[in-house]
């Protein structure tokens, strides 16, 4: 199968670097990408400078492609993944213990797959999941909290038989007085529905980290369907 992918940048990128760039993102060492061509353009500019929404092709016949969005998995298991890549404030013993306890029982195999299917982070998404550690909202409020926005998902290459796949088709600019604007906008809309919406609408019946602790909840445990 072919999948056209797009990877905002402040530079044209012919040829992705196995081996190069941000240990610290959320999955790691890895070429990231979107589906989106216009997600690539927020992602590409800054608030005085210009970007580029490069256009790629990556054959992925015979590709170990893991998609954390997929029904073996939930949410804990993209935050155990996030959670061994980023910097997470634990300012209290409950998020201390919710951090071991959800990357020893959620932890995925990540590193042996050649491209990665995810949510992408930023900073409103990151403090979604931190106030879910700290115990401020449910596991509920945490789903519904990554859709606001529309952030949509990363593709992200891992392996070196990845980057060996995937072929420039070209690029477009993004000019940042339009998209660094749409960028912003998109931000203060998550955190604006999140504030007013979600972070303040608890349910009866909501499962909160405590009870996943207590109760030692695993992966295959309904409630986290």
């Amino acid at each position: 199968m072919i999948r056209q992918l797009f990877h905002g940048s402040p530079s044209i990128i012919e040829k992705p670097q196995f081996g190069y760039g941000k240990v610290y993102n959320d999955y790691g060492l890895g070429f990231y990408c979107t589906d989106s061509l216009e997600m690539a353009k927020e992602w590409g500019v800054a608030q005085n400078r210009n970007g580029y929404a490069n256009r790629y092709e990556l054959d992925c016949e015979g590709l170990k492609i893991l998609d954390l969005n997929g029904p073996s998995f939930n949410i804990l298991h993209w935050l155990a993944v996030l959670l061994e890549n980023r910097e997470f404030d634990v300012p209290s013993g409950l998020a201390l213990e919710a951090k071991e306890y959800i990357l020893n029982t959620f932890r995925v195999d990540y590193q042996s797959q050649d491209a990665i299917i995810g949510y992408r982070a930023d900073d409103s998404y990151f403090s979604f999941a931190q106030d879910f550690i700290n115990g401020t909202i449910s596991y509920r409020q945490l789903n519904n909290a990554m859709h606001l926005g529309k952030l949509g998902q990363q593709f992200v290459l891992k392996s070196k038989q990845a980057f060996d796949r995937i072929q420039f088709l070209g690029y477009e600019v993004a000019d940042h007085d339009e998209w660094y604007a749409k960028k912003m906008l998109r931000d203060r809309s998550a955190r604006r529905e999140y504030f007013s919406v979600e972070r303040n609408k608890r349910q009866r019946g909501d499962l909160y980290i405590t009870q996943i602790l207590d109760e030692e909840m695993k992966p295959d445990d309904e409630r986290l369907r």
